[in-house]
């Protein structure tokens, strides 16, 4: 296990430095997973993702962004990874998003099953988008749109879920 395994896996630094939040691995009814390409960062895709606000429920949280980010609540959870998965997000990122309050994030991953429609997905629902663009791609690939300082996160995620679409690895 490489150091940034350990770091993601198994953290060892202070949580109050990581914003808590929810990532969502959602899953269309043909196994492939929703990304989508960050407006402030064009060619930079990612799997939605938000903030879990003060008291709030990790379902209640998962739900609420996933339709501040995609315009749809259309889904039922299929699983949860147990643990928090941790990751450090370049600095200059810090500064510009948290003013130095957190280092990186502390993630609860969810893996939903859409029940939706492709036409239920409207990334301008909300006055203030996170993507332009999305696609529905295998989750084995992952890896191949995800920034350098999640691909940890990714990696765990793939393991994880593997199991949605037929390919159980290790145990959620």
């Amino acid at each position: 296990m490489t150091h940034t395994d350990k770091m993601v896996l198994t953290p060892t630094h202070d949580e109050a430095y990581y914003r808590p939040g929810v990532g969502i691995t959602l899953f269309n009814k043909q196994g492939m997973v929703f990304v989508g390409e960050r407006l402030d960062n064009l060619g930079a895709w990612q799997l939605p993702q938000g903030g879990i606000d003060d008291g709030e429920d990790i379902e209640l949280a998962v739900f609420r962004e996933m339709e501040e980010e995609i315009g749809t609540r259309n889904a039922k959870i299929l699983g949860m990874i147990e643990d928090w998965i941790y990751y450090d997000i370049p600095p200059a990122t810090a500064r510009k998003l948290w003013d130095n309050k957190y280092r990186g994030q502390r993630q609860k991953w969810i893996a939903l099953a859409f029940l939706g429609d492709d036409s239920d997905i409207k990334l301008d629902a909300f006055s203030h988008p996170e993507f332009g663009r999305w696609q529905w791609v295998p989750l084995h690939e992952l890896l191949t749109y995800a920034v350098p300082f999640k691909r940890d996160v990714y990696q765990r995620v793939m393991e994880s879920f593997a199991c949605y679409v037929g390919h159980c690895t290790q145990e959620k």
